[in-house]
């Protein structure tokens, strides 16, 4: 599986074309071509196809224009992807400063968001975003977070914590999804034909003793209509309902 990286490509130029200084082509322009409408078009490609159908003369082509033309709004596909990955980025609203703000709606809200991302741009899970080139909508997303979860009473790098280890559920959870539709795209096998294909092995091995704990499992559980989304938030949102009293009880006792 081939795995993009984001801000492999010219990070200056990126950041030009994202923080819109630098929009315009150098010579040329086909009329009716802009930027947006080439990230756009990259999008749609990648949701409908996968990052590896995306390349620039397949961008041209459906776009109905040459593949130098294209260069003259972006130096490159590198470079089109950190604009496509800020594009897909879907900031909350920011918070009116002046309501009280529920931080465990606000947490829940926010992974909700961050799987329907996942959900619609699929492709997503194919990108190393490691080191990304941060343009507006990614920079709002972030300040939208903050501002959200602020009320927790968390230090700085323990609120940027907690947005890790919610994006990295959600990732999770939207990973296997992915994975299991594409399985069944690649090989042709449903999950059932798949799995009752081991039942006699598996069947043997159950019976052997070797496996008590896998033997006494209940007949559901690896059912598909258990939902580990929202177990797994449910545990999220209790864990650090813990942490925030504790912290909130904390500065009580030092105010005495």
């Amino acid at each position: 599986m081939t795995i993009e990286t984001s801000g492999s490509g010219d990070v200056a130029r990126t950041l030009e074309l994202l923080w819109s200084t630098g929009e315009r082509p150098t010579r040329g322009p086909k009329p009716g071509l802009t930027l947006d409408r080439i990230v756009a078009a990259a999008v749609e490609l990648a949701d409908a196809e996968g990052l590896s159908a995306l390349s620039m003369r397949r961008l041209s082509t459906e776009l109905g224009t040459g593949t130098m033309t294209l260069y003259r709004y972006v130096p490159g596909k590198a470079e089109l992807l950190d604009l496509m990955l800020d594009r897909v980025t879907d900031p909350a609203p920011l918070p009116d400063p002046t309501e009280p703000m529920d931080w465990r709606s606000a947490f829940d809200s926010l992974a909700r968001r961050y799987l329907a991302l996942f959900r619609a741009h699929p492709w997503l899970l194919k990108v190393n975003q490691a080191r990304t080139v941060l343009g507006p909508s990614a920079v709002r997303s972030l300040e939208a977070a903050l501002t959200c979860l602020s009320g927790m009473g968390l230090r700085d790098a323990e609120l940027i914590s907690v947005i890790i280890a919610t994006q990295s559920f959600v990732q999770g959870i939207a990973r296997m999804e992915t994975e299991a539709r594409e399985a069944v795209d690649a090989t042709g096998m449903s999950h059932e034909d798949f799995w009752k294909s081991q039942e006699p092995f598996l069947t043997r091995a159950m019976h052997s003793g070797d496996y008590p704990r896998m033997a006494a499992l209940e007949d559901d559980a690896f059912s598909e209509d258990f939902d580990h989304f929202e177990f797994g938030l449910g545990r999220l949102l209790d864990g650090l309902e813990v942490l925030v009293r504790e912290r909130a009880e904390a500065r009580e006792r030092s105010r005495d």
